[in-house]
Order: structure tokens, then C-alpha cells, then sequence
């Protein structure tokens, strides 16, 4: 197997032998238990002669083709997420091009399935003046969707972050929204952690009075509620909240460090899945499942195992720039021809980072062909001085 240099911490270099090629299958050969959506990343077009750090176009052939890929795995798509820049390098124009591109394909795949995220971030937080402001930011994002025949993930808003008072504010945007829905929505809770712009949201920094609030949302409008989804990276949160959801109302878990437990669940309750995650892991999560689905617990924990470093490790502090690792990865594996995020965000990044995400993702079995893996990693360890 090929051989390279890989820079650790300490500006030291280490030598590292590649893996055989991955295991797992590019398309499911079974059922998934859970319900579970994998938030897809976009390919930028570095070719469009746009500067970067303001508009860059998508690569919409190579955006789309990864869409199929994974509902090849078996995955649902939650369409113009965090994982697709939204709000950092996607802004709305681009993302109703993506949602209505999106949905046109898969209206033309049988058993395909998108849900896609809608916001407010096309109202600039600071020049929201009240509540009503927002509300009609999320109507035009929400009747954007839905004009397109698609279902709405409810994302969480900065502009409703900056402007509310407390949790009565927050309910009375949610309830007017909900209750205008067509169909059942997923309501997305997303910690500081992913945006620091969402820091109280709820209108609470307690998490048990926030939890208690959005209990309360739900109960109101339970019919028109599809489940939650929380991004707190804390798997006794999730489950606390889990606990208390309405038998209608799913648990998605946003939780890329602890998926692999909560998924798999207690016995009693289990979580389903909205995840950035499951775009770089997809074929190894797609095994897993189907081995969860078939009975077989412990081999669906040993295939997880092994990706829950490189997650961590993706996902690490400044968790917002986890983009970087994922478009990384689809970049060593052959579905882009280049490394080049919206806004330039793979320079948020060290190189230090894409080492030890290379070897992770190795031993992960994650890696589809060494050799190409290879040659990529050596040509941009030399754009930063390092001979491979």
C-alpha cells in the first residue's frame, strides 16, 4: 500500500502506511432502522473567476452527484444545511437554486428523499427591528420550499436570537410559522457551539428552562411537528429531551460526537438521525445501520468505532469550520477534483488538522483508493512546504 510523510504536532513528520481500500459497499444492501438524513456539503466552482472571500459559484454537476451517492447509500438528504455553508459562503440566493436543484432530482429518483432547511438568514440580524420581521423572513423561506413540493426543516434564526426578549418571543414566531405549515416540520436547535450567533436561543441559558419552552412549542403543535433536531453536542441533553418528546415526535440527533449510542438507543428510546457526519461516513454508516437493522447491535458499534475519532476530530473547536473536513474528504476520495471551499474555508483549517483527518479517515476505512488519496495529500502537503 502507499506510503507518505504526515505532519504532527510539534512541526515533526511521521511516516504512515495507507490501509487497503475501503470495505463497505457504495450503494445499501439492506434496510436502515432508524430514520436517517445526512446533510450534504456543496462543490464549489474555483473556475468561475469570482473572488472567493465574496461570492463564489457552486460546481452544481459535482454538487447533485453527491446527492445521488447518497441516496445510493440509503440516506434521506436534508438539503441547505450548516454542512452547505448556509450562512457561511451559501447565502439565500444560492441556497434556493441548491433546494430547487435538489428537489427537481429527487422528485426524478424513485424512493428519493429531501427535507430542506429553511431560515431567515436572507434578514440581516441587525436590521431586523420586530418579531414580525422575522416572521415574514421565515414565511418567504418557508412558502419557498413549499411552493417547490419539498418539506421544511425549521432552522434556527440569528435575527430572532438578537431581537427576542425571552421565550414568549420565540412562540410567537414559532407558533405563527407552525401554524401555517402544510406538512409536518423538523425544528432544528442548534448549539453555540455550531454558531455562536444562537447563544441563548429559546430565549434561555439554562438548557432545562430552554428544553422546557420548546416541550411546550411542541406540545401545541404536535400534528404539525415532525421531530426535533438538537446540535448540543451533549448525549445527556438529547436524551433528557428524548425522554419527554410526544410517542408522534421523533428525536433527530444532531449530536456528531455521540451518534453512535444515541442511534442505536437504550432499548426503550432511540434517537434518528440528522447529521453533517453522515456525509463524509456515509458508506461505513450505511453498513452499520443495516447491521443495527438486521439484530446485530455489536457489529453495528464496531463498524461506528472507528469513525467516532475521525468525527470528533472534524468536528474539533472551532467546531462552525467542521465544512473543511468534509469537503476534505470528498476531495481525497475522488467526488471533486479540487479542495477549494465557498469563501476559501479551507483555510480555516491547519495542515496539522487534514493529517490526522487523512489518518483517521484511514483507519476508518474511509479511504476508496489509496493511491489517489495518496497523490492528493502529497500535492497539498507541498503547497504548504512539506515534501509527502
Amino acid at each position: 500500500m502507499p506510503s507518505l510523510r504526515l505532519p504532527t504536532v510539534g512541526r515533526g513528520l511521521e511516516s504512515f502506511e495507507m490501509s487497503p481500500p475501503s470495505p463497505f459497499p457504495a450503494r445499501a444492501n439492506g434496510d436502515f432502522p432508524r430514520i436517517v438524513y445526512a446533510a450534504a456539503h456543496v462543490v464549489a466552482d474555483p473556475l468561475a473567476g469570482a473572488d472567493p472571500l465574496a461570492h463564489q459559484p457552486v460546481d452544481w454537476d459535482r454538487t447533485l452527484a453527491f446527492r445521488h451517492r447518497l441516496w445510493d447509500l440509503g440516506f434521506r438528504i436534508a438539503e441547505a444545511m450548516d454542512t452547505a455553508q448556509r450562512g457561511m459562503g451559501l447565502d439565500w440566493a444560492g441556497a434556493q437554486e441548491l433546494i430547487a436543484r435538489s428537489l427537481k432530482e429527487a422528485k426524478a429518483r424513485p424512493g428519493a428523499d429531501l427535507a430542506c432547511g429553511a431560515g431567515t438568514d436572507h434578514l440581516n440580524p441587525l436590521a431586523a427591528r420586530s418579531l414580525d420581521d422575522v416572521v415574514a423572513a421565515y414565511e418567504e423561506q418557508v412558502g419557498f420550499v413549499e411552493k417547490h413540493g419539498g418539506r421544511v426543516v425549521m432552522m434556527a434564526s440569528r435575527a430572532l436570537a438578537r431581537i427576542a426578549r425571552g421565550p414568549d418571543d420565540y412562540a410567537f414566531v414559532y407558533d405563527r410559522i407552525l401554524s401555517q405549515a402544510r406538512e409536518p416540520v423538523i425544528l432544528h436547535w442548534l448549539g453555540e457551539m455550531f454558531d455562536a450567533e444562537l447563544r441563548g436561543y429559546w430565549g434561555a441559558s439554562d438548557f432545562e428552562a430552554a428544553m422546557s419552552g420548546v416541550l411546550d412549542l411542541i406540545a401545541r403543535h404536535e400534528a404539525r411537528i415532525d421531530g426535533i433536531k438538537i446540535s448540543l453536542l451533549d448525549a445527556d441533553k438529547e436524551i433528557a429531551m428524548r425522554r419527554r418528546l410526544p410517542a408522534g415526535v421523533r428525536m433527530y440527533s444532531g449530536d456528531d460526537f455521540n451518534y453512535a449510542e444515541l442511534i442505536a438507543g437504550d432499548g426503550v428510546r432511540h434517537s434518528h438521525g440528522l447529521l453533517g457526519i453522515f456525509d463524509p461516513i456515509a458508506p461505513a454508516a450505511a453498513a452499520a445501520l443495516i447491521r443495527l437493522g438486521a439484530g446485530d447491535r455489536a457489529g453495528y458499534e464496531a463498524i461506528l468505532a472507528s469513525t467516532v475519532p475521525l468525527s470528533r476530530k472534524i468536528f474539533e473547536a472551532p467546531t462552525q469550520y467542521y465544512k473543511a473536513g468534509v469537503v476534505f474528504l470528498a476531495w481525497l476520495n475522488g467526488f471533486q477534483d479540487h479542495f477549494i471551499l465557498l469563501g476559501a474555508m479551507q483555510s480555516a483549517r491547519a495542515i496539522q488538522h487534514y493529517g490526522e483527518v487523512f489518518r483517521l479517515a484511514d483507519r476508518a476505512g474511509l479511504i476508496e483508493n489509496p493511491e489517489l488519496a495518496c497523490r492528493r495529500m502529497k500535492a497539498l502537503l507541498a503547497t504548504y512546504g512539506v515534501e509527502g
